[in-house]
């Protein structure tokens, strides 16, 4: 994996390492000492077409606190940065950003093991407390690592689970999002060996049972393409049930750009002509030095 020269580097590195220390203190109450002349944002492109209502994942941009991704993600025309925490969404509104979708339980413990359901139930339920306040439109949710279960046995618990929540989020007509991961990678936060929920279908399967309008999938084009492939056919097919999207390179989970094998503009394409009107969100982990440079590449990719 090799990385790209940055043509757009910090206007003012000196300034950017007290900054970072500055909103490590602030971040939680909403203040911010970061300025946008800190931030590696280039004055002569934004988003232009918006087909695409893109978004940014912040644990990928790791060091880069959530303010520094706003303002760079805002000045390049990026609606939101997501998977936050909700202590941190004041910040994303301050920079006229939202959060498409919230986290919640994590993928280790969920839904397909009965033992796991209240637990569930209290991380979901509390996610979607912050999303109504805020104005999230989703709200993540995971069917757990497979250990003993069939995948009948998983499928069923986590339909029984979900079920005893998902009026709240009718009633509020936010999306619940079941997100298929790939168990082929094994390398960290690259792929979920053992995890149960693995292919689209059976994530469809679990929607078809509960049989609510707002339990759709994170349709993950990264997983999809590891375990599935047919991307767009897929997308094209379980068009009424996806109610988010995430993106990286494959393989790498890196950037989208010829050192992999997707077919990015292609599938924005796609999306856009299924009628979606939701988030993309990027989700792949920058190698280039200039990660904001980065930002902006995966982005004019994906502004078809």
């Amino acid at each position: 994996m090799t990385g790209l020269p940055s043509h757009y580097g910090l206007t003012r590195r000196s300034a950017i390492t007290a900054a970072v220390a500055a909103t490590a203190g602030a971040m939680f109450t909403g203040t911010s000492t970061v300025q946008a002349d800190e931030i590696a944002i280039d004055p002569q492109w934004k988003i232009t077409k918006g087909n695409i209502n893109q978004s940014v994942v912040h644990w990928c941009y790791d060091p880069m606190t959530v303010e520094e991704l706003a303002i760079a993600a805002a000045a390049m025309g990026v609606k939101s940065v997501e998977l936050v925490d909700p202590q941190s969404w004041p910040i994303l509104k301050k920079h006229g950003l939202t959060c498409a979708i919230a986290s919640s339980h994590g993928f280790v413990r969920g839904w397909n093991d009965k033992a796991n359901h209240d637990f569930c139930r209290e991380k979901i339920n509390a996610s979607l407390a912050a999303a109504v306040d805020f104005g999230c439109p989703s709200v993540i949710t995971f069917s757990g690592m497979r250990g003993n279960l069939t995948d009948e046995e998983g499928k069923a618990n986590m339909v029984e689970g979900i079920k005893t929540i998902i009026g709240q989020f009718e009633k509020n007509k936010i999306n619940l999002c079941i997100e298929p991961l790939n168990t082929r990678v094994d390398i960290e936060m690259k792929g979920h060996p053992g995890y149960q929920c693995d292919t689209v279908e059976w994530a469809v399967d679990v929607i078809k049972a509960v049989g609510s309008p707002n339990l759709k999938i994170l349709f993950d084009v990264y997983h999809t393409q590891i375990m599935e492939g047919d991307v767009i056919t897929r997308l094209k097919l379980y068009k009424d049930f996806i109610g988010h999207y995430h993106t990286a390179g494959v393989p790498g989970r890196n950037e989208l750009d010829d050192n992999q094998e997707v077919n990015y503009p292609a599938i924005m394409k796609a999306i856009a002509e299924t009628g979606y009107k939701g988030f993309v969100g990027q989700e792949y982990i920058p190698t280039w030095k200039d990660k904001v440079a980065s930002l902006r590449h995966g982005v004019k990719l994906c502004d078809v």
